[in-house]
């Protein structure tokens, strides 16, 4: 693996973007890279680290797979090779980049990589878990804002609030806001939960991708999540920290006809072990990914007793 001045060696024997797209594969191959924050192979990981590198769209005409890399480009992509190789870096920290729900997001270290599959209910509309569209909807932990705000396109005339205890993340957050000029429309809050929203607060959607991974499952992770923000990923002995306290309190900031949504992803055992008498509805996902849930807010109070 090149480093340093060896960078230069290598980048004198590759020439075109065809060329660096399959020694990135290679070299993926052979550091036995772990893939789980928007890819799951060496090939598309590949493909999207050069082309995102050199600032080129996935769908460019594949004739300029043959153009040449010149010398300041070679450099970068081997430098992102190297980070993604030898330190594991996330390739969204590298690009400082991700995309969710067909949507370009700024994404840095201080918020988790999105990739959570409530991505396809949102590009669904909800569909057919909401009986109409909603008029103001909460995305609760929101991080980087991406769910939130691939809501407010799918819902161009609902109000949307982002919300996140680490005013960290809301910086990122308030970036993609205003990277989507939805300013009008998303307003950001720092809150732990619920505890810092409007008093009058009252949503149609409550949509959450919590902290959910358990201490066992946080302590034997793929070195690529321990770059991401430990705030954002571990919830305790059994992952359920957080959405404890979203079930209990839910029910209270959503109108009569809401629905929450809420990722728990393979902490969904334990949630069902922990409230055997909840009718959790667990939503099939075409295109991936488990542990998403709903429940009405008529549910939510007549279970509340459960989770105070």
């Amino acid at each position: 693996m090149p480093q340093t001045k060896a960078l230069t060696e290598v980048a004198q024997q590759l020439f075109t973007i065809k060329d660096y797209i399959r020694w990135t594969f290679s070299q993926f191959n052979h550091h036995k890279v772990y893939f789980g924050h928007g890819t799951d192979n060496a090939w598309d990981e590949a493909v999207h680290l050069v082309l995102g590198s050199l600032h080129l769209p996935w769908d460019f005409d594949p004739a300029m797979l043959d153009a040449r890399v010149t010398h300041d480009e070679a450099i970068v992509i081997l430098s992102h090779v190297e980070k993604r190789c030898l330190d594991r870096v996330p390739l969204a920290y590298l690009l400082g980049e991700a995309w969710f729900a067909g949507l370009p997001f700024n994404v840095d270290h201080r918020v988790l990589v999105p990739r959570s599959p409530i991505g396809e209910l949102v590009q669904n509309h909800f569909e057919p878990w909401l009986t109409e569209e909603p008029t103001r909807v909460l995305d609760l932990c929101t991080g980087s804002g991406c769910i939130g705000i691939a809501t407010a396109y799918a819902f161009p005339y609902a109000r949307v609030d982002l919300a996140d205890i680490s005013e960290e993340a809301l910086c990122v957050a308030r970036s993609n806001v205003e990277r989507h000029d939805l300013a009008d429309q998303v307003t950001v809050y720092q809150s732990d939960l619920f505890d810092d929203l409007p008093e009058d607060a009252s949503y149609d959607l409550i949509v959450s991708n919590p902290p959910y991974v358990d201490d066992e499952d946080l302590s034997a992770m793929a070195d690529e999540y321990q770059h991401e923000p430990a705030l954002g990923l571990g919830s305790g002995a059994d992952g359920l920290d957080i959405t404890r306290r979203i079930l209990r309190d839910a029910p209270r900031y959503l109108s009569d006809n809401g629905v929450l949504i809420c990722e728990v992803g393979n902490s969904e055992f334990a949630l069902q072990d922990a409230f055997p008498e909840v009718p959790f509805l667990w939503l099939e996902l075409e295109m991936g990914g488990q542990g998403v849930f709903m429940l009405t807010a008529d549910q939510l109070k007549e279970f509340a007793g459960h989770f105070a």
